[in-house]
């Protein structure tokens, strides 16, 4: 399960460099997810600055273009395309050419498998759109305890995080917490569970994508410096076989915790702990993690969350 950043933590802002390869090598969609990431624009905010040029484009359509799922080729899409390069600030013709390159072939669904459609953050944006979420949340992590419970079934069963969070605004009253199941993932049927000090608001998904967000509202409207403890957790156990759970860090933060725990009828043969830089780059700092316990689990410890990627994977057989 690849767990989709929350508001203060939203998906890993990938490097000038790297930006600068994809828009030597493309594709097209990776090229331009890392623009967005690294503007650190959310899609609705892209759409109102298109508009504002005289362009009208949906937020689906974008989701859809940073994913791969679509190309845009209709003499209207490929002006926005050129517009688009102004709003991110890159050079023109620099979307363009990847697209004449790779040779655009019409606004349609394309075969994708559903990993590649998971790991894409169209989805989420879309959600936090729905829910008017600021960029940043108004949240910095201090500490956070998660534990990830796989069944019998090796399938992710439910999830529990313990959050201590600093307000760096006045006002916040609230966090959105972000479920992001395996394939085959019923999002109508994952239920939000309130723990301390904050209860459930609003809840949106996204069926294809297995994506829930969820309003957790807090007992109390927090000033610029107060930290606030709180509990939350969602239960699942509507996807396929789990093979690893993963975090992302945009902000440098506190103290993580993930224990992973396996039912004893169905232990995996080998768990590692990882790391990764950026998007899409290779797993470093592989650790093998020793099972232990009655029901088997597995954890690790980063005392300063640095951006990036956290998690563990494991083997089955």
């Amino acid at each position: 399960m690849r767990q989709h950043p929350t508001p203060e933590a939203d998906d890993l802002v990938p490097a000038r460099a790297d930006l600068e390869q994809l828009l030597r090598t493309g594709p097209f969609h990776l090229a331009l997810r890392a623009a967005l990431q690294l503007r650190g624009l959310p899609l609705q905010r892209v759409r109102h600055h298109l508009a504002g040029r005289g362009i009208t484009v949906g937020v689906t359509s974008l989701s859809y273009w940073q994913q791969g799922a679509r190309r845009p080729q209709r003499p209207e899409s490929l002006r926005a395309v050129r517009e688009l390069e102004g709003v991110l600030g890159l050079p023109a013709e620099s979307l363009i050419r990847l697209l004449v390159a790779e040779g655009a072939e019409g606004e349609r669904p394309q075969g994708r498998a559903y990993r590649a459609l998971v790991e894409a953050s169209g989805s989420v944006e879309m959600l936090l759109a729905e829910l008017e979420s600021p960029v940043d949340g108004g949240l910095h992590t201090v500490g956070h305890q998660e534990r990830v419970r796989i069944g019998p079934g090796r399938e992710l069963v439910g999830r529990d995080s313990q959050h201590v969070v600093r307000a760096h605004r006045d006002g916040v009253d609230r966090y959105l917490a972000v479920h992001h199941g395996d394939p085959g993932c019923d999002p109508s049927r994952v239920r939000v569970r309130a723990g301390d000090n904050c209860r459930t608001g609003r809840v949106r998904w996204h069926r294809e994508s297995g994506l829930v967000v969820a309003e957790m509202l807090f007992d109390a409207r927090l000033r610029a410096g107060d930290t606030y403890f709180f509990a939350y957790g969602f239960e699942d156990g509507t996807g396929g076989t789990c093979v690893e759970y993963v975090r992302g860090f945009r902000f440098a933060g506190g103290q993580y915790v993930l224990q992973v725990r396996f039912d004893e009828r169905a232990l995996p043969v080998r768990c590692r702990r990882f790391a990764q830089a950026s998007a899409g780059s290779p797993r470093v700092g592989r650790q093998d993690l020793t099972l232990s316990g009655r029901h088997g689990t597995v954890h690790f410890v980063e005392q300063g969350v640095r951006p990036g990627n956290l998690g563990v994977d494991w083997d089955w057989e």
